[in-house]
């Protein structure tokens, strides 16, 4: 039985909550970005959309040694748009625990200089980060334009020593300047034996025709898996080639790579895409959670595996069904480096309902999680480890920390009657990470946010992605929440309740806050 939250919070330092629950571990949450943004001048924006200032999104995090001189490095969109992408990526740097100002990652207009071959582009997005064993950190964004989709993945690295990014440089391959070819959903994995390797996966959309009024769904697409390394530190990155080829109306998205240390063995794990079906069946049976795994560095890969159906709809608003972007349709994945344990969570549609105006609404409600102990041979349940009664639950993140497993998500299980606002917090749940049995849950938001002022891209958006990692003293996760209370607007720059013809507020409408479980 999962205990009662039994909170009791104390003002750290103004931006700092420590939260016990219970009996269990404690939770300090620090708030990592800040006002104004760094790109907050930025003079591009006549562009198709609409520009949130300080909407900061879809964090991801890093973390290398522990203690005193523990280095984390969190990244997210900064100044997000409503149809794609951010002014820049933006990332913060804290050591021993403390988080340092806010910088930004040098991959478009808004954050490079005009001499630079990334100042092209207008808009980044997806930033996924990761340490090698010698404390070497490895990212790559999405770097693209929303006039004529020139478009590439970007890397980079960071030294130990420094903070800054150097080597930021475009992935031979990946780079593309028509509506014919679309990068997307990167991951960066660092190799954790091999000091100077690293390794970045993607997916390129792929068209038959290079019109950009075509549909980009038509019955030509294809999206396969690419993949590209590093083995002298970042400073070169291998041509792209493909890992996971896909025929026609078949795709992946989501690809990320994890890497066991006791034999280099590389997993990448995606949503396999197969129409027009496949034999499992259930509400979105041609979207397969799926893996390759190659033995020898990624120069060869199996072929795909598939594991279980996501079945995962989208997650709307019970009380009006407004629509919420969430991490539906992507996996996340862990892997146990002292046993080779692998880990997967996603998000699963298994409940109809209707809302207050009695009009059919489908959400995610259920938290899935699927282990192997033979290097993917065979896979346990999936089994649910999250519901909240009858409201959404979304957004799963897992990391495994030596014995202990956690899952950290969003739900909505506060939400009674409201229609104005979306009552919305983020927890994190910790299992044994052998027989995964659960330790506890833990509410990190100390008060329900209002989704519903969050910025607006295809649904209301806190990212495809949070952030968390083992820490070495518990773990450590990177979300994003809105500065609007729920039920009510209790932040400085909430308005009106938005929708998504008039969203609202425009300036400072998230932020990124990291949380210390230990």
């Amino acid at each position: 039985m999962v205990k009662k939250a039994l909170w009791s919070a104390a003002l750290a330092s103004g931006l700092t909550l420590i939260a016990s629950i219970n009996g269990l571990a404690s939770v300090s949450v620090t708030e990592v970005t800040s006002e104004p943004s760094p790109l907050a001048s930025c003079s591009n924006d006549s562009q198709p959309g609409k520009n949130y200032v300080s909407g900061e999104e879809e964090p991801q995090l890093a973390v290398f040694g522990q203690g005193a001189t523990q280095k984390m490095i969190g990244t997210w969109h900064q100044d997000r748009w409503s149809n794609g992408g951010a002014h820049g990526v933006g990332f913060a740097v804290a050591t021993g625990g403390a988080w340092q100002p806010q910088s930004v990652f040098p991959s478009t207009v808004c954050t490079t200089s005009a001499t630079d071959p990334l100042h092209k582009y207008q808009r980044s997005s997806d930033p996924w980060q990761s340490f090698g064993p010698d404390g070497v950190a490895y990212a790559s964004v999405l770097s693209f334009n929303s006039t004529d989709n020139e478009n590439a993945v970007v890397a980079g690295a960071m030294d130990r020593s420094s903070n800054t990014w150097r080597n930021v440089q475009t992935i031979p391959g990946s780079v593309f300047d028509t509506f014919q070819n679309s990068t997307d959903k990167n991951a960066t994995t660092a190799d954790p034996v091999h000091a100077g390797t690293a390794y970045t996966v993607w997916d390129t959309l792929v068209l038959a025709t290079d019109n950009p009024d075509d549909n980009p769904h038509t019955q030509a697409y294809t999206g396969p898996a690419f993949f590209s390394k590093t083995v002298d530190g970042g400073v070169t990155w291998s041509q792209a080639k493909i890992i996971v080829d896909t025929a026609t109306r078949q795709q992946t998205i989501g690809n990320i790579i994890v890497v066991d240390p006791r034999d280099d063995t590389l997993y990448d794990f995606t949503d396999l895409i197969i129409s027009p079906n496949t034999p499992f069946q259930g509400t979105r049976s041609n979207e397969q959670l799926a893996f390759v795994k190659s033995t020898d560095g990624g120069d060869h890969w199996t072929q795909p595996q598939i594991i279980a159906p996501f079945n995962s709809l989208g997650v709307h608003d019970p009380n009006t069904g407004q629509l919420l972007r969430v991490g539906d349709g992507l996996e996340e994945v862990a892997l146990n480096p002292s046993n080779g344990e692998l880990y997967v969570v996603w998000e699963s549609s298994t409940m109809f309902k209707k809302n207050l105006q009695q009009t059919a609404t489908l959400w995610d409600d259920e938290i899935l999680l699927t282990t192997s102990s033979d290097r993917g041979a065979s896979w346990t349940g999936p089994t649910v480890v999250h519901t909240a009664g009858g409201r959404p639950t979304y957004t799963p993140t897992v990391a495994v920390d030596g014995n202990t497993l956690a899952i950290t998500y969003y739900d909505n299980r506060f939400l009674t009657t409201e229609t104005a606002v979306l009552p919305t917090d983020y927890w994190v749940s910790t299992f044994n990470a052998t027989t995964l049995a659960l330790i506890g849950e833990q509410r990190i938001t100390t008060v329900s946010f209002d989704q519903l002022s969050a910025p607006f891209a295809r649904g209301f958006f806190l990212g495809d992605y949070e952030g968390l990692q083992p820490s070495g003293s518990g773990f450590e996760a990177l979300f994003v929440k809105t500065n609007c209370n729920a039920p009510s607007y209790a932040g400085p720059f909430c308005g009106p309740a938005s929708n998504s013809v008039t969203p609202s507020p425009n300036t400072n409408p998230t932020d990124v806050f990291a949380a210390a479980i230990s």
